[in-house]
């Protein structure tokens, strides 16, 4: 494709006796044709036939944007996309195939390690084993202090006001508050990428551009799949045209991306169609939490001890594996235990085909009763904090009611604050 200029347009538009020595007339159709990738010829052809249409009307930048929107627009809708084509055409070999399948397979294993345990609960071996260690770990005393409770003080970050404290309809949002929402998030966290690495600024994504250019937006996938390599679509802000354009990741050494991350790429993009990244701006880590009581040099550090659920194996609904965990906790007497979710695991095997003879609510309690009974019975002044959750864990959700039952000590339920 030739490039457009003023001066080529400007002979075009003379051989049909059409006048323009406006300068930014001649910029804004040189506009129009880069967006819709056209030539010169075929714009002042498409102006000819509009215009004669329209009673000869002349050649202004109102014309031109009423034109635009009446013509080209509609043209670009009815030419057929190729973006599914090239999805569907695209060959793989048997090394990619191989690759696909080993990462999936990586991705199932993962999500096995995380389910409920497993049946024959008792009968299991390597008991009490630690299996994976972070850090300097040792002569790390993982005791609490003397003084059980003494000096701790759990509190949570938000307080009741900015959480969740009833149920919730989700997907009822207007769509406009969303798109503000998500407008929103692409400029605050743009801006702190802008700051941070002193860039100048971005450029729209979806325009053609034979230099590198630096574009802001966040990551989508182009179909309901799991996002690969070959699926990343890059969707900017409103400032920087709201478009997605497909992103080619192949020159990147090194790269971890998900769906809804706002991230700052730098590229090539000649067509319009697709960027070619040839740099990553990873995103800007939060400050660390500085607390405003300093710990003294001579006190000791704090114990947290912080379980996962579910706390029943799957083959019954008993809470073997949450009373070895209670012994754990009278054996190292933590200073503060985070629970979190699920309790009982929504995919149990009894769950799902119906075979409860019990209320979840009842469940729940029961499992809360036995945490805060040995809490009694053992004289253990634990702070505990409950964390609701649930597949998949992407919504906000309002605390657990403990009631009848409900630690003496610590904050108590908490909400979820979603992903």
């Amino acid at each position: 494709m030739a490039a457009v200029t003023g001066e080529r347009l400007k002979s075009e538009l003379e051989m049909f006796d059409i006048p323009c020595r406006d300068d930014s007339v001649l910029d804004k159709m040189v506009e129009q044709c880069i967006c819709n990738r056209i030539q010169a010829d075929e714009m002042v052809l498409e102006w000819v036939a509009y215009s004669t249409t329209k009673n000869g009307l002349k050649l202004t930048t109102d014309t031109l944007e009423q034109f635009e929107h009446e013509v080209l627009n509609k043209k670009n809708k009815s030419k057929p996309s190729f973006r599914k084509e090239e999805t569907h055409n695209r060959t793989r070999d048997i090394h990619s195939l191989q690759e696909l399948i080993k990462a999936e397979e990586e991705e199932e294993n993962l999500l096995d390690s995380y389910s409920t345990p497993a049946k024959k609960y008792s009968q299991r071996g390597a008991k009490g084993e630690v299996v994976v260690t972070f850090g300097a770990v040792q002569g790390t005393r993982w005791a609490g202090r003397k003084a059980l409770g003494a000096g701790v003080q759990l509190e949570l970050l938000e307080g009741p006001e900015d959480s969740l404290t009833c149920s919730y309809k989700y997907m009822f949002q207007r769509l406009r508050d969303v798109r503000n929402v998500l407008t929103e998030k692409i400029e605050e966290l743009g801006e702190g990428l802008k700051s941070h690495f002193n860039i100048e600024e971005f450029s729209p994504v979806s325009l053609p551009a034979q230099d590198c250019v630096t574009v802001l937006g966040q990551v989508c996938c182009d179909s309901n799949g799991k996002l690969n390599a070959q699926s990343v679509l890059l969707e900017a802000g409103p400032e920087q045209g709201g478009q997605q354009v497909p992103v080619d990741l192949s020159e990147l050494k090194e790269y971890s991306l998900f769906p809804g991350q706002v991230v700052v790429l730098e590229g090539m993009n000649t067509t319009g169609r697709k960027l070619m990244a040839s740099k990553l701006y990873e995103g800007v880590p939060l400050p660390f939490y500085t607390p405003e009581e300093k710990m003294e040099l001579d006190e000791e550090p704090m114990n947290v001890l912080v379980a996962c659920g579910p706390y029943t194996p799957s083959d019954s609904l008993t809470f073997d594996p949450l009373l070895d965990l209670i012994n754990v906790i009278v054996r190292d007497r933590p200073d503060v235990c985070l629970l979190l979710g699920p309790f009982v695991d929504s995919k149990h095997e009894q769950i799902e085909k119906a075979q409860v003879t019990e209320t979840f609510e009842a469940i729940f309690s029961r499992c809360i009763e036995s945490i805060v009974d040995w809490n009694k019975k053992r004289w253990l002044s634990l702070s505990v904090c409950t964390l609701p959750e649930r597949h998949p864990p992407s919504f906000h959700l309002p605390a657990a009611s403990l009631r009848p039952a409900k630690p003496q000590q610590g904050p108590g339920p908490a909400c979820h604050p979603g992903t």
